[in-house]
């Protein structure tokens, strides 16, 4: 079990919680949920001792294990002895075995030494070791090649998926996760999900994926009016039960504002009257009547709306034969689609297979090797790349740069744009040389807004965005009346917002694209992992 004590604690002024008294059970999934600056990130590393509260304090199983951030900690080790290094105290008797036994001459002392760490090493089932390990990269679809590799050799999404291993390495007590599925595809999250599904110590993870949310978590620890509030259930259910109470307590507050409001009118009329007993009556109810606290929830969801200036030819998109190759690896290889006005496409595939390479291709932002790609009457593509950071240019405003992109647009629908972005007040002014991944996201789609282009090309448009802002990208999407090609890695989004999906996959070394029409679920039920 976790344990929090009166925990307090502030970052740059602001306060994130105060005094919060909870506790986290095992055999129980928590989501630390809360809007992007709400201090998920903060409290997580208060829980795992990597940083000190300003009071107050937090007890943790010794066998605790933290989903790590450092890509480069262990440049020169073995890929599979970074995820043995997980459980530390089998780790340490390993390398003291390995010590003890380069020994010039083994004596008594070093023989008793060597005993009792078979006996540690027996006991956190040491034996199996690099098989476990190897099953937990593998499950996260890092393959047995690269096991027995540096980790310098690997690329930055495959150390994530190392450390990731790490932490789930060793049967701890109590998993800290901090978004582990970042840089994973659906198919591995997918399996991520079931091996947390089966964990059974206290598991507390932090995501922005509202599916693997639900899909993981018995109960929710929300961030929200300076504390944090523990609710059974998943996310959905989350949010049903805050948005209840909250009603609940509105309405309780505004009925007896309706009856103070009585009662002070009656005081107000016969206090200097003959019926003196009744208005000492009335004041008494009044001071019984308290009205409840009800502080000001941080939580912001943005208002997305993507509007078309005018709508795309039917056929708004042909590819014929299109192919593209890095060096003398083939990416896509001779696809063939026809994407008509209104379609809803969701590229999907592993890491790494060519999904940004399938939609710049499209684009123009990467000029294809052979094949065709044709734009339908009147379309126009509105664009929102991966790496996105060099988008927004230094050095101006965020009014101003959207100012500049159309001369025809009034102020007052600026700062709309932006008001709806969150970018509220002064911030519309803000430098973007300050701007956070998830300001330049919706600073972006303010730029979409704006355009009203009729196809829509989002590439992981989702990665610095809060489960607030993407819960209100998906309802845009799903109202929007033009056409969308998305890359992304959002389950929830992809299955409630799309309806045909271009899965890219290896088949005997060849690359692939199976057109699929339906919707994720149907896809899996038709497909399983087959593609994925």
């Amino acid at each position: 079990m976790i344990t929090v004590s009166d925990v307090s604690k502030a970052y740059g002024g602001k306060k994130l919680f105060i005094d919060v008294d909870t506790s986290f059970s095992p055999g129980r999934r928590y989501g630390l949920t809360g809007p992007n600056g709400a201090g998920k990130s903060t409290f997580m590393k208060v829980l795992a001792g990597d940083l000190d509260p300003d009071n107050g304090r937090v007890s943790r199983p010794r066998k605790t294990s933290v989903l790590r951030q450092d890509q480069y900690a262990y440049e020169n080790d073995r890929a599979i002895d970074v995820v043995i290094r997980g459980d530390r105290v089998l780790w340490e008797a390993l390398q003291e075995k390995e010590k003890l036994l380069a020994s010039p001459e083994i004596t008594d002392a070093i023989g008793h030494r060597l005993g009792d760490l078979e006996t540690t090493i027996g006991e956190e089932d040491g034996y199996m070791a690099e098989s476990n390990a190897g099953a937990l990269l593998e499950g996260l679809g890092i393959a047995s090649a690269f096991h027995e590799r540096p980790m310098r050799e690997l690329t930055g999404g495959l150390k994530v998926r190392v450390l990731l291993a790490q932490a789930l390495f060793g049967q701890p007590q109590a998993l800290l996760l901090d978004e582990p599925t970042n840089n994973l595809d659906l198919d591995t999250i997918r399996w991520l999900e079931s091996f947390l599904e089966s964990y059974e110590g206290t598991l507390i993870v932090i995501s922005h994926d509202r599916h693997f949310l639900n899909a993981v978590c018995t109960h929710i620890a929300d961030i929200d009016y300076e504390t944090i509030i523990v609710y059974t259930g998943n996310y959905d259910d989350m949010v049903l039960a805050k948005s209840e109470v909250r009603s609940r307590i509105e309405k309780e507050n505004s009925d007896k504002q309706k009856r103070i409001s009585q009662l002070q009118d009656f005081v107000a009329r016969f206090h200097a009257g003959t019926r003196a007993s009744q208005v000492q009556s009335r004041i008494k109810q009044i001071e019984k009547l308290e009205i409840n606290d009800l502080k000001r929830s941080n939580i912001a969801r943005p208002f997305i709306q993507f509007m078309q200036k005018r709508p795309s030819g039917k056929q708004t998109l042909t590819l014929e034969g299109l192919s593209k190759s890095y060096g003398k690896r083939d990416i896509i290889v001779k696809f063939d689609a026809l994407v008509t006005r209104g379609e809803k496409i969701a590229v999907l595939g592993k890491n790494g297979i060519g999904k940004s390479t399938l939609v710049k291709s499209i684009v123009g932002a990467l000029k294809p090797e052979a094949g065709e790609v044709t734009w339908g009457h009147e379309a126009s593509v509105g664009y929102l790349p991966q790496d996105h950071e060099n988008e927004i240019p230094r050095g101006t405003t965020c009014f101003d740069w959207l100012r500049g992109l159309d001369e025809k647009a009034s102020n007052e629908e600026i700062r709309g744009l932006l008001g709806k972005m969150l970018f509220q007040g002064d911030d519309g002014m803000k430098s973007t040389d300050v701007l956070s991944g998830g300001e330049r996201v919706r600073l972006l789609f303010s730029k979409l807004m704006l355009m009203k282009d009729n196809v829509l090309v989002l590439d992981e448009p989702t990665g610095h965005l809060d489960l607030e802002s993407i819960s209100a990208l998906t309802f845009a999407m799903q109202k929007y009346e033009g056409t969308v090609l998305i890359v992304t890695h959002d389950r929830d989004l992809v299955s409630r917002a799309t309806s045909r999906l271009w899965v890219l996959s290896e088949e005997d070394g060849t690359p692939t694209v199976l057109d699929f029409s339906g919707s994720y679920d149907d896809f899996l039920a038709k497909h399983g992992a087959t593609h994925q």
